[in-house]
């Protein structure tokens, strides 16, 4: 028996919850960043939001668990160095203010 087994005996409707509340969540700070001129995190934040849409095509019997999992795997990776770099970018430009400063 594989590790993590009982998780079969969750119902279908459970996990559309959870993939729709983090769809929801990363679609609101994809909004928010749009508008708080950052786009680089609001598209971070975007992808984030389709690799969950992504997620529940399998849950919904619209693709295969393999299929729905690497576009969405793909589809974070990406999302999460877009964040990275645009965090980053923020970190690094408030430290070369700060630099300047004194």
């Amino acid at each position: 028996m594989p590790i993590g087994d009982f998780v079969n005996n969750i119902p279908a409707p459970i996990f559309l919850l959870v993939h729709l509340a983090a769809f929801a969540i990363g679609a609101y700070f994809a909004w928010r960043s749009f508008n708080a001129d950052a786009s680089m995190l609001g598209w971070g934040f975007t992808l984030f939001a389709l690799a969950e849409i992504s997620y529940m095509t399998y849950h919904l019997d619209w693709t295969v668990f393999l299929f729905a999992h690497l576009i969405s795997e793909v589809l974070d990776l990406v999302a999460f160095i877009l964040i990275f770099v645009a965090v980053s970018q923020r970190g690094l430009a408030g430290l070369t203010a700060a630099t300047q400063r004194s």
